[in-house]
Formats: structure tokens, C-alpha cells, sequence
């Protein structure tokens, strides 16, 4: 594998890996803009924009987007989150010339035609109540509100249905116009591909966007609290989180080595003491959602709603137990499962390709795999031990919902935690 970097006059990034063991290529634009850059009056902007790049532009009908990519039995999609936009595509190396060129066409000439604007709008109004509809979904929601109150970092992606219902086309349009301009975008590839043509592609399909500036981020100001909401379900959703680390902290990767060892997989504590001991969960896993300036470390868990009454209390002792007592078999067996992960995705194009965007958006340059293996092999008891300590020294965010009347108080699951 050959990593390589080009920045063009405008300020977009390009970022390519040659994998000549392969018949593919990944590649997307990653735009700097999510749900974190959006007033309250326009949440959810960024992911009606994305869903109507693929409704048409000046050169193509929203049909012939789709049959341009299948045609050649590629496939097209998108994503938005809090921080960023993307639009990707794999198609078979032959074909990588098609998928820069539509890529660049909808991420930067929709035409926001009228009736498939009002078209999608009932579609995402549909995904929204689908959303509502999935409580192990909305939960999420909750959490993030409720961990990063009145934020643009803790409302949702999809935005409201009254917001929604309300968003004009001069919205959208102006919306793109000031945030997808090239010093916020990375345009990556990874498979079967030479790096000087990819940038020529890149020159082709980019060339004409202005270079703008970096936008005004507001900062991330964790607070925490407790969120509960009584529902008719069968499971009660629970969340337990605290504030967590950027990207670019010096904990990252040992944090990645707690969240692994406490709930990363069926060997974990979690896993262990809550479903196999104690049987009072199906699913019940931690995770490391990281921020530019931020982040939230949690544990969820799905349980009966006679069961849940009991899981919080026993999540809070492992998070308890965790900040001193550690052995070095957990954690060499945690970066093992680590350094697999990272080794195993390597084998994906996409994987790689979406590894070098993320890392050029917030780091400026790709990580080598030598070198994040060895900040991984680094982390020791010790340092598990002291990140533990610290996220675990936070205000907790509680969220819960469903059968949740016998959860007991917010206050009494706040002494369970000190330390």
C-alpha cells in the first residue's frame, strides 16, 4: 500500500492509497459540516442537503445518477453526522474516473428542483418518525441532548419534524454555498488506482470550488444530567455516559483500550458480569464517540423491565472497579483486539479510504499503521487505570427509556460513581 497526498489551489485535500492486490476503489468526499455548524432554526440542514445531492443536478436527473453508477454495478451513498458529510462510491477500478466525476457533480450542482425537494422532505419527515419509532435509536438523542444541553453538538442529525416541515430551497442552497467550499473537504480514494491521476480526476471534478474558510465551531460544553422517559416497550433502554476526549487528546488510544476492555466485545467485563453472570441483558456494549474538541464515553444496555432496576448499579461497580483494579492480561488481550481491528479493516477499501479522510480532517496528515499500532502497544495498566479515573470523576449523563419507573434516582446512581 502506497499512501500519497495532493492539495489543490483551492484548498481541497486529496488523500490516496494504492492497494494493487485489489479489483476496486473506494473514494468520497468528506465535508467539513454537520449537524455541530447548524443554528437551532436550521437543525438538520447538513442531512437534507445530503439527501438531495442525489436528486438531481444541472448534467444529471436524479434516475440517472443511480443508472449511471449501477450500470456499471457500482454503488452509490452518504452519511451525515454531528461533524461531517460524506459522499462515496465503489466501483471497479476501471470505473473510478465515473464515480469522481458523479461525486463531484452531486456535492456540488444539485438543482434543488422543487417538486423533488417536496418529495424528499416527506421522505426524511418519514425517517424522522421511523427514527421515534426505534427506541434504541431516539435514546441516542436523548443522551446527546441531555449530556450537551441548548448545543449544536447535542441536537439531532435528522433535525424536527417542524423544522423539517419548514425548510425552504433558499436554505439549502445558501446552506452549500458558504460551507462546501474546498479547504473544508477531503477527497479520498483507496484501491486499484495511480495517485497522479486520481488528482487530475480531482482537478477535473473540483477545480471550479471556491477555497472559502474554516467555519466558526462552537465549543463543546459538556454538562451531563439525568433523562428519563416512561414508554410502553417490552425493554427498557438505558445509557450511562460521561465526558470523554477529542480526537486529538493524548488519552485517545488508551480510552480506545478502556472502552474495549469494559464492553468491546463478549470477553469483556460488561458482557461477563451483566449478561453472562447475571443474565439481566441481551445487548450491552461501551463506545468512544469522539469529537474535534470532545467527546462522550457511555455504556448502553437493553433489559427487561423488571431486569433493569439492577443493571445501572452494576454497571456503576464496574466502572468503579475499573479505575483500580486492572491486570495486564486484559489489556494485552484489549490491544490485541484492537490491532486486529485496524489490521483486518485494511482489507476493506472503503475502510481505508474512510480511515485517511477522517485522519486528514483531524490530524492534517494519514497515520501510518506502524504508527498507530505502536501508540496502542504503549498503553499500559497504568494508563488504563488513570483514563478510567478521569472520565469516571465526570458528571454522569443518564438517559432512559421505556419501562424505566423503577430506576433509582439520579442522585443515588451519582454516589455509586465517586470516588
Amino acid at each position: 500500500m502506497t499512501v500519497r497526498t495532493t492539495t489543490l489551489d483551492n484548498g481541497l485535500r486529496i488523500v490516496s492509497d494504492s492497494m494493487d492486490n485489489v479489483e476496486t476503489v473506494s473514494t468520497g468526499i468528506w465535508v467539513d459540516v454537520g449537524t455541530r455548524y447548524e443554528t437551532p432554526e436550521i437543525n438538520g440542514v447538513s442531512h437534507f442537503l445530503e439527501h438531495m445531492a442525489f436528486k438531481g443536478t444541472e448534467r444529471r436527473t436524479a434516475r440517472e445518477i443511480v443508472e449511471e453508477i449501477e450500470d456499471v454495478g457500482g454503488n452509490l451513498n452518504a452519511y451525515t453526522s454531528r461533524e461531517t458529510t460524506v459522499y462515496h462510491a465503489k466501483v471497479l477500478k476501471e470505473d473510478m474516473p465515473l464515480a469522481v466525476d458523479i461525486i463531484g457533480d452531486i456535492a456540488q450542482n444539485p438543482t434543488f428542483d422543487v417538486d423533488e425537494l417536496e418529495r424528499e422532505r416527506g421522505v426524511i419527515l418519514q425517517e424522522i418518525n421511523q427514527s421515534n419509532d426505534t427506541p434504541d435509536d431516539v435514546v441516542f438523542d436523548y443522551f446527546q441532548e441531555t449530556a450537551y444541553p441548548e448545543q449544536a453538538v447535542g441536537r439531532p442529525v435528522l433535525g424536527s419534524t417542524e423544522l423539517v416541515r419548514d425548510m425552504s430551497r433558499e436554505t439549502l442552497m445558501n446552506y452549500m454555498q458558504t460551507n462546501y467550499t474546498g479547504s473544508r473537504m477531503v477527497l479520498s480514494a483507496a484501491g486499484r488506482l495511480d495517485h497522479d491521476t486520481f488528482v487530475k480526476l480531482a482537478e477535473d471534478a473540483f477545480g471550479g470550488l471556491n477555497k472559502g474558510n474554516g467555519a466558526d465551531l462552537e465549543t463543546a460544553s459538556y454538562a451531563g444530567g439525568d433523562f428519563r422517559k416512561e414508554r410502553d416497550l417490552e425493554q427498557a433502554h438505558l445509557l450511562l455516559g460521561f465526558d470523554g476526549i477529542s480526537y486529538n487528546d493524548d488519552d485517545f488510544y488508551t480510552a480506545s483500550v478502556l472502552s474495549t476492555l469494559l464492553g468491546g466485545g463478549m470477553s469483556s467485563r460488561l458482557f461477563q458480569e451483566i449478561r453472562e453472570k447475571h443474565g439481566l441483558v441481551y445487548s450491552i456494549y461501551s463506545f468512544l464517540s469522539c469529537y474535534s474538541d470532545g467527546g462522550l464515553f457511555g455504556v448502553y444496555a437493553g433489559s427487561g423491565g423488571e431486569e433493569s432496576s439492577r443493571v445501572i448499579p452494576l454497571v456503576c461497580d464496574e466502572m468503579r472497579r475499573v479505575c483500580d483494579d486492572i491486570t495486564e492480561h486484559e489489556v494485552q488481550r484489549t490491544r490485541t483486539q484492537l490491532k486486529a481491528s485496524i489490521l483486518m479493516s485494511l482489507e476493506s477499501t472503503m475502510s481505508r479510504c474512510e480511515q485517511m479522510a477522517r485522519q486528514i480532517s483531524v490530524f492534517g496528515r494519514p497515520l501510518s499503521v506502524e504508527e498507530v499500532v505502536e501508540k496502542i502497544e504503549a498503553v499500559d495498566v497504568e494508563a488504563v487505570k488513570k483514563v478510567a479515573q478521569r472520565i469516571v470523576s465526570s458528571t454522569p449523563t443518564l438517559t432512559a427509556l421505556g419501562p424505566v419507573s423503577g430506576l433509582e434516582d439520579y442522585e443515588e446512581t451519582v454516589g455509586r460513581l465517586t470516588v
